[in-house]
């Protein structure tokens, strides 16, 4: 009996700090202009400055909107008005050498600014379009999707 509460409790603490590892934070949003929502498990929030960024959180800009986010490897992400992007994908462990960042626009306009990921490790940084994916290899560019349809 003492074994199975030892065996029960082991795997309770490494699934406690799995799912607590799962929900940290990727980054937060630094500036709001107008409207914009972060979407998270299909929940619309409000946009504030200071809320905390997760891994599949959407965002979307109204037309007068605009939202500026930082994420922890210090990569900047500016949407413009009338955008949908989603981070996929954010992995920020330099020691264990767990660089990635997939982010997905689906309409709009994005400037971005590269932080430590793409510097240590270009080739673990994409940016999906409707049209095509983008590789980062130097450290900044804008990218623009007009797009009246929903999907990819």
């Amino acid at each position: 009996m003492n074994k199975m509460i030892v065996i029960v409790g082991v795997v309770l603490f490494f699934w406690s700090s799995w799912a607590q590892a799962e929900e940290l934070p990727v980054g937060s949003i630094k500036t709001v202009i107008g409207s914009a929502v972060i979407v998270r498990s299909n929940q619309p929030l409000s946009a504030k400055v200071g809320e905390k960024i997760f891994k599949n959180d959407s965002f979307k800009t109204g037309p007068d909107g605009s939202l500026g986010m930082i994420l922890k490897d210090d990569t900047l992400l500016s949407l413009g008005p009338n955008t949908e992007v989603t981070i996929n994908e954010f992995l920020f462990s330099p020691a264990e050498g767990k660089l990635s960042i997939v982010t997905r626009l689906f309409k709009g306009t994005v400037a971005y600014l590269s932080g430590v990921i793409a510097k240590l490790s270009p080739d673990s940084v994409r940016f999906e379009t409707p049209v095509g994916n983008v590789g980062i290899r130097g450290t900044k560019f804008v990218v623009k999707v007009d797009r009246e349809d929903d999907g990819f």
